[in-house]
C-alpha cells in the first residue's frame, strides 16, 4: 500500500473519530443548553481534525457534524445549526490551512492558527446569520454578533485554548504528530 492510500486512510480514520467526537460530545452539556453555548462541545473536534488530518478534513467535518447532528437529535435548532455548520467549516479549514503551512510545528504556530480561526469562524458565523436572519423581523446587529460569538463563548474559548494545545504538545510527545519541530523534517499533511 503506497504511503499516500495509507496517509488518506488514516485521516478518514481520524476525522471519522472526530466527526463522531462532535456529534457525542454537545451530550455532556445538553441538559443545560446554556453551558453548551458557553462550553461549545463541537468545535474542539473540529479544530483538532484541521489540526491533525488537513484543513480539507476540517472543513468537511465542520461543516457535516452540525447538520448531521441535527438530523439525528434535533440540535442543533435550525437555521442556527446552518449558521453552525459554515462557521466549523470555515474554523476547520483556518486552522488546517494555516497550522499546516507554518514552517514550525510549536505552541506559537499553534495559537496563532487557533486564534485566527476561531475570529474567522466567528466572523463566518456571523454573515450566515445575517442571511438567514435577513428575512426575519429581528435584524442581526452588533450586540447580537458580540454577544453570540465572543462574550457568552468566553469558557469555551478559554478551554479550547488551554485543552487543544495540551492534546497537541501531548500527541507530540507520543510522536503521533509532529510537534514542536521543523515542518521540512516531517509533513504534517
Amino acid at each position: 500500500m503506497s504511503a499516500v492510500v495509507k496517509k488518506h486512510i488514516q485521516n478518514l480514520t481520524l476525522s471519522s473519530m472526530f466527526l463522531a467526537l462532535g456529534i457525542v460530545l454537545p451530550f455532556l452539556t445538553g441538559q443545560i443548553p446554556k453551558v453548551g453555548n458557553m462550553l461549545l462541545p463541537m468545535h474542539i473536534p473540529v479544530l483538532l481534525c484541521g489540526l491533525i488530518c488537513s484543513w480539507q478534513w476540517g472543513a468537511l467535518v465542520g461543516f457535516i457534524t452540525p447538520l448531521l447532528r441535527f438530523s439525528l437529535f434535533g440540535a442543533p435548532p435550525m437555521p442556527m445549526g446552518i449558521s453552525m455548520a459554515f462557521e466549523l467549516c470555515a474554523y476547520g479549514l483556518l486552522v488546517g490551512l494555516l497550522y499546516g503551512r507554518s514552517k514550525w510545528k510549536c505552541t506559537v504556530s499553534l495559537y496563532r492558527s487557533l486564534l485566527i480561526a476561531m475570529v474567522g469562524g466567528r466572523i463566518v458565523w456571523a454573515a450566515a446569520r445575517m442571511v438567514l436572519m435577513g428575512g426575519g423581523q429581528l435584524p442581526f446587529s452588533w450586540e447580537l454578533f458580540l454577544s453570540g460569538a465572543f462574550l457568552t463563548a468566553i469558557p469555551g474559548i478559554i478551554l479550547q485554548l488551554v485543552l487543544i494545545p495540551a492534546i497537541m504538545v501531548a500527541l507530540g510527545r507520543a510522536k503521533l504528530v509532529p510537534f514542536g519541530q521543523d515542518s521540512r523534517e516531517t509533513s504534517v499533511n
